[in-house]
């Protein structure tokens, strides 16, 4: 009597088995053809439809015709030098670059293999004259037609203040309100100090162009167009919450930097760009913020690839571009005149960076300068120092806000001190100062 309900026990138990080995299966191929479960690409990995470039969030594909005007300026040495000391975190490079006596291949697309860019080096004390938009401190200092009434002349200087502010301020998550105080609000805060340095550079001679002057967006899109992205770059999103947040992230965070990028390189076309910002720690609820002792300055140039970001292949390219452009020298030698006159002006102290970071390293053993691979330093194709100053929800950051702009030295937070804004300014183009004007 119990042989029927054990056999049919038994094909229930196999049927189970194989739905679950289906799902599995199922799940296994899903992971193995996404880039969700990629620490790095892989070729081999991919199904015969997927996409050939691995580009990061409305990353274009690359041009590397872009890269041949470069041919041959510059030597194996220099080019091991800049992308082992400043570049890279680890051997991952090795991957995407064969580095040989007298050239380099670059895997120009992660997804079809063999597919790479030649580029030949340089004979030593035979490189070629480097073709870019941007002028170097030092060909300023020779050349430009400086006065002791206009020591900036001829220097075209963007000035990029962070993030958007107003009412975006709470969507981009650099918005705090303690009770009936003033909203710290990053955005418009950095436009704020922007707006104090423009007119001051622009009596030393500099031409200065705010790359926005407003508390709104560059970018066209919106949130609610990039929702389809959204889920492409993420195929795991699930929820309308998870969904909108992630769009709201690539329409300030990506998309905006884009379009500020593309005014930058394509109509602006500075020497240098300053990217200013105010830094923070983790506030947790921007109505309740926990507010902190910390307070330091750093500032950062471009570098640093992790190992997951080498392996897109935009950001090889640009990575390569950089290299080639030797911005990394250009910016090293202005960020650590800005490091000293900023360090020396508002007495703070350094940013603790693990001493093995696998995001950032240090540049030239200078404490308060590092190598960071950012959106805004990547892409815009020229110097970019890029100013993280302040702890904005420290303890004495948030009454210097609160005592908003105003002359003098009255005491603030204990002790006598400029506003929080006007000491920024100065404190820029003292050091834009010190380091183009002439000796």
């Amino acid at each position: 009597m119990q042989a029927e309900p054990n056999k049919r026990r038994t094909v229930a138990t196999l049927v189970t088995l194989i739905v679950v080995a289906i799902i599995v299966a199922f799940w296994l191929e899903y992971f193995k053809n996404t880039d969700v479960a990629e620490t790095k690409p892989s070729g081999s990995k991919l199904s015969a439809d997927a996409p050939k470039w691995r580009l990061s969030p409305l990353g274009p594909a690359p041009d590397w015709s872009q890269i041949d005007i470069y041919q041959q300026t510059i030597t194996r040495a220099m080019f091991l030098e800049d992308l082992t000391r400043y570049f890279t975190v680890s051997q991952e490079w090795m991957q995407y670059i064969d580095v040989q006596d007298d050239h380099a291949l670059i895997l120009k697309q992660s997804r079809v293999a063999g597919d790479y860019y030649r580029l030949n080096f340089a004979a030593a004390a035979e490189e070629k004259s480097i073709q870019r938009d941007w002028r170097s401190g030092t060909e300023l200092r020779a050349f430009a037609d400086q006065s002791d009434e206009k020591p900036l002349a001829s220097l075209h200087i963007a000035i990029d203040p962070g993030h958007i502010g107003g009412q975006w301020a709470q969507m981009e998550e650099r918005w705090f309100k303690i009770g009936d105080g003033l909203p710290v609000t990053e955005g418009d805060m950095t436009l704020r100090v922007a707006n104090m340095i423009k007119p001051r550079l622009e009596a030393l001679g500099a031409q200065v162009t705010l790359v926005r002057e407003s508390t709104e967006p560059l970018t066209t899109d919106r949130p609610e167009t990039l929702v389809d992205v959204a889920k492409q770059t993420n195929p795991m999103l699930t929820g309308v919450f998870r969904t909108t947040k992630a769009a709201e992230s690539l329409f300030y965070r990506t998309s905006e930097i884009r379009a500020r990028a593309k005014m930058v390189n394509e109509k602006i076309r500075p020497d240098v760009v300053l990217c200013l910002h105010f830094n923070a720690v983790a506030w947790g609820d921007p109505a309740l913020p926990t507010l902190v002792d910390e307070n330091h300055l750093h500032i950062l140039l471009n570098g640093a690839y992790t190992d997951e970001e080498i392996g897109y292949d935009d950001q090889r390219f640009e990575m390569l571009r950089k290299i080639l452009q030797r911005t990394i020298h250009e910016e090293a030698a202005l960020g650590a005149v800005m490091a000293d006159v900023f360090a020396a002006q508002t007495g703070l102290p350094p940013y603790p960076y693990e001493p093995n970071s696998t995001r950032a390293r240090q540049v030239a053993n200078h404490p308060y300068l590092y190598a960071r691979n950012l959106l805004a330093n990547r892409i815009y194709n020229c110097p970019v120092i890029f100013f993280e100053p302040y702890v904005m929800n420290s303890h004495e950051v948030y009454q210097r806000v609160q005592a908003g702009d105003y002359q003098g030295m009255p005491v603030v937070a204990g002790k006598p001190r400029k506003s929080i804004y006007r000491e920024y300014a100065d404190a820029v183009v003292d050091g834009l100062l010190e380091y183009y004007r002439k000796p």
